[in-house]
């Protein structure tokens, strides 16, 4: 029964928990706040469990909303052990504790230990002293994190009473913190049990180490059950305990949601966390309540509290004192958490003395780059580098940011001293600054590069300057970085990653106990897309309409799906992001230990900017990583020093490099390997370096949406006259042939017509970013345009092309800063193939994976060469090898197979007539690497290296030590064929082995005898990748990066006593020598399949090999033989799948673009959306595959495949050794031919994109049925340019991210056999499948 209640102030919530805290809270922080202020609530809390996740963003929320912040965290304490003997029941810790000498069932863990839980405010400005509270709040987090066990986060009484009091000046401590003490604390479970000698002792502990004002007692009722936590008689006790001792008690509601509709989703992420069944049993909620409730019902909520306690008049104390916290717990965004201000590293960091003029110091250090950036200028160059020098100086006076530049001045020095390539992107290429600093390589007066596009003086916001530096190094950097700054000022970004489909699925089925192969199975045949659109894209996607998941029985497993969307779900560190401040920086933000014991910020990289930290992005690039190491190979191998950013030895107009560019063979180049850019390359034709930076900007929706592509290779090509809009534009488009193609010329173009300065004109370009902001830009516009002069049809037209062009264009100097690397890898390539290739392969930085560019190298004339133990180290070595002999025909050898393009016949290599000199690898060769062995661990590897050369597999296995699956995968790989004298056989013409010579198969029994006499020796191998479980830290000071490296659980670096090789005593008895045994070798075949599984590669032969016969029979033209064959041609092709896309293209429809490999070349098809009904499954699913498609010339040097079908290699195979090739015929006869609509038609001849574009679908209700190929009509995400997007397009392009590589698995496989499972294709975000 409850109590009515008279009406009161309004309620303020202090214990909220969002979606930060990490599967607990059900909403997000804006969610809450919505909530509150639709509730009339002034003032709200956020109080996520065990950490500040959320801080910023709630804070920012309250900030729009009106409500007043209070900020806090709900932390899990140690057992003082004063209220040791609670029952199980009362103490839900005691029934784990009891249990922890036990294994959970199938192997589980406990994951939640039930520790007491204290909520800890932090104390406003009239209490602590501004700051004092956030700051002393922040410092606890970051202690509680870092002083213990890595994500096992555990406080303690003495750790939270050493943070609870600020001292400021001379006026002694004051409360900084106030400490709340509720039903899941030792004291509030004592109460449960009606255990009061023990509350009272707990109480009388907490007391004492508090100061004054600190302490309350925490009120909850949600009205569960009689003689359960959160019961009004449970709640009763706590009132009533908190009046006789004399402390304050408060009311909260401990709130998990906004509103009563998350409960169902609290109870999903309870199983979660615990990693428990979907149970009442193991679930927190015990009622309806524990969300956001109205003030009329925590009102009567107090009531029903004092009246159960024998005092209804304690109900108004009750909610008096709660208002009274609340008026003392909130936070001044300004004043306490320091928003509105930058933070910059201090003048000591900089290794300035006090007092000392950054800004003169600045001016010095780029007055003395001068010299050595511009040696020889003329005066008139001269005085244009002073005048704006003086001009972007004056700006950073101004706006006071010169700390920022020389902080990131001496981040690139210090990466440069550690001999690390490092590299600027971004806007910031565009500054002088930067560039006489020696931040940024690219000169932006010769590039006509703006530095308001970088820093704006009107918004005074700190300019982002990313840096590039060798992915292999940049721990190195972040490590040095600390060292040189200190761990006080530096800490690193984390991010947050969130339930998207495929997670929502895996964890929800877990929950519901569904069987693992079927979870696994559903998760992967989404693509990877948003939580919240799993049943939209079961409807609207062919691939997964035939799937069955839309059947009635899944609605309930999707429910719940859809019900993780968004939430947070993992903290991890932030790739990039490096914050650097002054030694207040651990007041500002929470800290925590990255895996591999960095120091990371719980904030996220927008939280940090709007906290004012100076955030510096150190990405590291695997292309700088991969040509760095083909720099020290071509001096390894050729004793040639290369200097890649010295102009004299590496121009930026060498012929020969440009001569590769346009020939399209860029696979592995820095931007232009990509199906869509090898196109637009073989159209552009690039032949400077400016035109790298069009390119590079070209690919951009903003110009494809534009329709400025076609224009410009028209004009470009000399077919069309360029159209300068007016001729008074014409200096800001002449050097793009008068279409718009960066930020930049957006900038000029506003600035001409409108009369603004460039800093005014940029921030009138972001906002045609919006709808709303090119509303209330377009009336300003056309009338100072008109004002200027211009001609209403001019201004028509300008506004046309801004609008369109929106904020999808490109920076300028971003592409100057891009277009860089892109001719250096290009050089790289022309000049040096083999190094360059083997540097792709060790360091895997673009998006195809590595089994083609293997063929790549094959085809340029590069020798790929086996794995082998004596041979092969850490990474793709170098080798020189013996030219191949002037072919002469042997009378003895068919033409047709010598010449077969599938068995590596004659005139494969550099067949687009490149010339002499320009990417030629004969004569070299690139040994494959011990570290691509599956499973085989850096030790291993290691040991392997240092004991190099070996005699036998028992010298190995004696001496390396390798693990029997280790040794058994070498020798499947054939990591000791040359040591034993072997020679391979199944491909043509190869000899078999003479009697009497072993084979891999008498190794893997050897490696097995081996095996066995380790074990009776006891000298087995040591087993190997375990990691030292490092436990709880000594209590102590803290130092910050010190603790957080304590955290690391990385497995440590590979010490010397991991590398020494053992010289055992020699007693004669292990088993040396090999016995031959009449086993088979391995054909050619299997040798493959081995090398997938092992490798993951196909090194001695192709995948495809095995089906020559049948693409002979079929006429499959070869991917080198494309560009022969007529346009509009209808052809086959077949191959390996390398990788799948779904980039967005103008239309809005959803467009799949397949890469195949077939030895000759990647050959790229493209499946419409009226071709993906039939085939869309085979496509994102399959492996091996014969597609049909009509060809399509789109240049000298492109051409584009417009699929028709698709089929699975080895089912046709199949077919073809049971029927002959009419059987082959009747399966590919028997798929729907997808019958292009009149709409994909018109749209794919209009294309004037350089990716195949298809129209918009027709919109009248008369003619829009279900397209064809089985599709139905699909939700199209509208820019506020026009720009019309599939919501299944890629934002990123498949091989970016590592963990979008897919494994193969059900994958169709050779003739002989099955394919298992390794890394083979690359998949954007927006394919289904693996």
């Amino acid at each position: 029964m409850t109590t009515a209640a008279p009406p009161v102030d309004p309620f303020p919530h202090l214990h909220v928990a969002s979606g930060y805290s990490l599967r607990y809270g059900t909403s997000t922080p804006s969610a809450l706040v919505a909530r509150a202020a639709d509730l009339g609530m002034p003032v709200l809390a956020l109080t996520d469990r065990d950490g500040l996740y959320g801080a910023v963003k709630f804070v920012r929320a309250c900030g729009e909303a009106g409500l007043a912040p209070v900020l806090g965290v709900d932390l899990a304490t140690s057992p003082t052990g004063l209220a040791d003997g609670l029952p199980a029941w009362a103490d839900p810790s005691v029934a784990l504790r009891r249990s922890s000498s036990r294994t959970p069932a199938r192997g589980g863990a406990v994951v939640d230990l039930r520790f007491p839980r204290v909520t800890v405010l932090a104390l406003g400005a009239e209490d602590a002293g501004a700051g004092r509270g956030w700051a002393a709040l922040c410092r606890l987090v970051s202690a509680t994190h870092l002083d213990g066990v890595r994500g096992v986060p555990v406080s303690s009484l003495e750790l939270v009473a050493g943070h609870a009091t600020a001292r400021a000046g001379g006026t002694g401590a004051r409360a900084a913190l106030a400490v709340l003490l509720g039903p899941g604390s030792e004291l509030g479970r004592a109460l449960l049990a009606r255990r009061d000698d023990l509350a009272h002792a707990v109480l009388r502990r907490w007391r004492d180490v508090l100061p004054a004002g600190s302490l309350h007692v925490e009120v909850v009722c949600h009205h569960a059950p009689p003689g359960t936590a959160g019961s009004v008689e449970h709640a009763a006790r706590m009132l009533s305990f908190a009046r006789a001792a004399g402390v304050p008690a408060v009311l909260t509601a401990a709130a998990r949601s906004a509103g009563a509709d998350g409960g169902p989703t609290a109870d999903l992420l309870d199983a979660v966390r615990r990693l428990v069944p979907l149970d009442t049993r193991y679930t927190d909620r015990v009622s309806g309540q524990g969300h956001l409730l109205p003030t009329v019902d925590m009102a009567r909520t107090a009531a029903d509290v004092a009246r159960a306690a024998g005092d209804p008049s304690a109900a108004a104390d009750l909610l008096a004192t709660t208002a009274a916290l609340a008026a003392r717990a909130v936070q001044d965004p300004a004043a306490d958490l320091g928003i509105g201000r930058h933070h910059l590293p201090d003048a000591a960091a900089l290794g300035l003395g006090p007092g000392a003029d950054q800004g003169a110091v600045l001016r010095a250090r780029c007055e003395g780059g001068i010299g050595r950036r511009y040696p020889g200028a003329d005066p008139a160059l001269e005085a244009r580098v002073l005048r704006r020098l003086e001009d972007e100086l004056e700006t950073i006076d101004r706006v006071g940011f010169a700390g920022y530049f020389l902080t990131v001045a001496d981040v690139c020095d210090l990466t440069r001293e550690m001999r690390v390539r490092v590299a600027a992107r971004g806007s910031g290429a565009g500054s002088l600054v930067n560039h006489l600093l020696g931040i940024s390589d690219v000169e932006p007066l010769g590039h006509r590069l703006l530095m308001e596009r970088f820093l704006n003086p009107r918004r005074g916001q700190l300019p982002d300057i990313d840096l590039d530096v060798e992915s292999a190094r940049r721990e190195d950097v972040y490590a040095a970085v600390l060292d040189r700054f200190g761990g006080d000022r530096v800490t690193c970004v984390s991010m947050m990653d969130t339930y998207r489909v495929r997670h929502a699925v895996r964890d929800v089925g877990a929950a519901l106990g569904l069987p693992p192969v079927e979870v696994d199975a559903i998760a992967t045949a989404f693509p990877h897309l948003r939580a919240r659109d799993a049943r939209t894209a079961i409807a609207e996607l062919p691939e997964l309409q035939r799937s069955g998941l839309g059947e009635e029985r899944l609605d309930a497993f999707f429910d719940l799906v859809e019900r993780l969307d968004g939430l947070p779900r993992h903290v991890a560190l932030h790739p990039c992001g490096v914050v650097l401040s002054n030694p207040a920086l651990m007041d500002r933000t929470p800290v925590e230990a990255s895996w591999k014991g960095f120091p990371v910020s719980q904030f996220d990289k927008d939280d940090v900017e709007d906290m004012g930290l100076l955030k510096l992005d150190v990405l590291g690039i695997r292309m700088q990583s991969a040509m760095a190491y083909a720099v020290r190979e071509v001096a390894r191998v050729e004793q040639t020093e290369v200097d890649l950013d010295d102009r004299a030895q590496v121009p930026l107009d060498d012929p020969a490099t440009y001569t590769l560019i346009r020939s399209t063979r860029t696979l592995g180049c820095f931007q232009i390997e990509s199906p869509g850019q090898r196109e637009l390359v073989g159209k552009f034709g690039p032949r400077t370096f400016d035109d790298i930076v069009v390119d590079i900007s070209l690919f951009r929706p903003g110009p494809v949406k534009s329709d400025m592509v076609t224009p410009f290779l028209e004009a470009r090509q000399g077919w069309t006259a360029p159209q300068h809009l007016d001729e008074r534009l014409r200096h800001v488009l002449e050097p793009t042939c008068g279409v718009v193609v960066f930020h930049e010329q957006v900038i000029e173009l506003i600035a001409a017509l409108t009369g603004h300065d460039l800093a005014l004109s940029d921030e009138y370009r972001r906002h045609l970013g919006t709808r709303r902001g090119q509303e209330e830009m377009e009336p300003q516009f056309r009338r100072r345009a008109l004002e200027h002069g211009y001609p209403a049809e001019t201004v028509d037209r300008v506004w046309a092309v801004l609008t369109a062009f929106a904020s999808f264009g490109f920076c300028k100097a971003h592409a100057a800063a891009f277009a860089l690397p892109t001719y250096q890898s290009a050089w790289l390539k022309t000049h040096h193939p083999a190094a360059f290739l083997a540097g792709v392969l060790t360091h895997d930085p673009g998006m195809y994976p590595k089994r083609l560019i293997l063929d790549d190298a094959r085809n340029l004339g590069i020798a790929v060469l086996g794995l082998d133990v004596n041979a092969s180290g850490d990474t793709y070595r170098v080798e020189r090898v013996d030219p191949p002999a002037p072919h002469a025909v042997d009378d003895a050898v068919e033409d047709v197979a010598d010449l077969d393009p599938w068995l590596g016949g004659r005139g494969v290599r550099n067949p687009d007539g490149l010339g002499d000199g320009v990417a030629d690898g004969t004569g070299f060769g690139i040994r494959l690497s011990l570290t691509d062995v599956k499973g085989i661990s850096g030790a291993e590897v290691a040991r392997i290296v240092a004991g190099q050369p070996y005699r036998s597999l028992a010298d190995l296995w004696q001496r390396a030590r390798p693990s029997r699956p280790t040794a058994e995968r070498l020798v499947l790989a054939g990591a000791l064929d040359a040591l034993h004298g072997m020679r391979p056989v199944g491909r043509a013409r190869e000899a078999v082995p003479r009697r009497g010579r072993a084979t891999r198969r008498d190794l893997l029994l050897q490696v097995a005898e081996l095996d066995r006499w380790s074990r009776s020796a006891g000298t087995a191998p040591a087993r190997v990748g375990a990691r030292q479980v490092r436990g709880p830290l000594e209590a102590r000071t803290l130092d910050v990066r010190a603790a957080a490296a304590a955290q690391s659980r990385a497995p440590r670096p590979v010490g010397e006593s991991a590398r020494t090789v053992q010289l055992a005593l020699d007693l004669g008895d292990a088993p040396e020598e090999v016995t031959p045994g009449g086993l088979p070798e391995m054909t050619g075949p299997e040798r493959v399949r081995a090398e997938l599984d092992v490798l993951g590669l196909d090194a001695s032969a192709h995948v495809v090999d095995p089906y020559t016969p049948l693409l002979r029979a079929l006429r499959v033209t070869p991917a080198r033989d494309l560009r022969s064959r007529r346009s509009r041609a209808e052809l086959l092709v077949a191959g390996v799948k390398v990788a799948t896309q779904t980039p967005p293209v103008r239309s809005g429809r959803r467009v799949v673009f397949l890469t195949l490999d077939d030895t000759t070349g990647p050959l790229d098809a493209t499946f419409f959306e009226d071709a993906q009904g039939p085939y869309a499954a085979t496509v994102f699913h399959s492996w091996l595959l014969v597609v049909r498609g009509v060809l399509r010339r789109t240049g000298p040097r492109g051409v584009s495949l417009r699929a028709t079908g698709a089929w699975e290699l080895p089912a046709l195979w199949d077919a073809w050794t049971a029927g002959g090739i009419g059987a082959v015929h009747a399966v590919v006869a028997a798929a729907p031919d997808p019958g292009y609509s009149r709409a994909a038609t018109r749209g794919a001849a209009a294309s004037r994109s350089s990716r195949p574009v298809v129209a918009a679908p027709p919109t009248h209700p008369r003619e829009h049925g279900p397209a064809a190929g089985g599709t139905v009509r699909r939700r199209i995400l509208v820019h506020a340019s026009g720009f019309r997007q599939s919501p299944y397009a890629d934002l990123a392009p498949a091989g970016e991210d590592t963990r979008n590589s897919r494994s193969l698995a059900r994958a169709a496989a050779p003739p002989s056999g099955a394919v298992p499972e390794r890394k083979l294709w690359h998949s954007s975000s927006g394919s289904s499948g693996r």
